[in-house]
């Protein structure tokens, strides 16, 4: 972020209308700032590399190269900038490649600005955007894919103590902290030491990856599906 804590935004649509629409709300709410505007996949890589920002809201569907395509890319070249989607739909059948590709959550394009706004803050903390709908939609992915947890995976799962080991579980059911800190009957500060440490012990970027990462080494298997 610049200093005094403002928040860099770039704008990725081939829609005029939506950078346009969203460059107006974001800007008109303090401590967000929007740099710049791309048109598509290719064009948003340029931009991040030209404007250094610290959200960039991703549409998936793009002309040149898609959302998840650059979101990866992205994600892979600069970790500490966090991506969200912009869907039109909180089913999009892309939810869960986009999540792998690096992005940190998911916005309805037609969401309030205040919405909006509170998205970028969150996903700027570091927070991870995933909708109780979105991690459903996670869970009946896997549910749906053939094959077993990949190995390397599941031995990482083992660096983890087992009140760590219950926290991942319980991220990757879609639960806040405050709602992991009622379950475990510890406090939220707690909490959030907990999920610190377990990020950097699996070397991942926000609880939303943490929640993929959950799914893809078996430690938590989709049920009901």
């Amino acid at each position: 972020m610049t200093t005094g804590g403002t928040i860099r935004v770039l704008i990725a649509d081939d829609q005029e209308m939506v950078r346009q629409g969203f460059t107006v709300l974001l800007n008109a709410h303090p401590g967000i700032e929007v740099v710049g505007q791309a048109v598509h996949g290719l064009d948003a890589i340029a931009k991040v590399d030209e404007l250094a920002p610290d959200v960039v809201l991703m549409d998936i569907r793009m002309p040149e190269l898609g959302g998840i395509d650059a979101t990866q890319r992205i994600t892979l070249a600069h970790p500490h900038i966090k991506v969200l989607v912009l869907t039109t739909f909180d089913l999009d059948e892309y939810v869960y490649d986009a999540l792998r590709a690096g992005a940190s959550g998911f916005l309805l394009k037609d969401a309030s600005a205040d919405r909006l706004a509170e998205a970028v803050r969150v996903v700027a903390a570091g927070d991870a955007l995933l909708a109780p709908v979105i991690t459903r939609k996670l869970i009946a992915e896997f549910s749906r894919l053939d094959g077993k947890p990949r190995a390397p995976l599941k031995e990482r799962v083992g660096d983890l103590t087992e009140r760590e080991t219950e926290v991942l579980t319980l991220i990757a059911q879609g639960l806040s902290n405050a709602e992991i800190a009622d379950h475990l009957f510890v406090a939220e500060q707690t909490v959030k030491t907990h999920v610190g440490r377990i990020l950097v012990k699996l070397g991942l970027r926000d609880r939303t990856q943490a929640a993929v990462f959950a799914y893809e080494s078996g430690l938590v298997r989709p049920s009901g599906y």
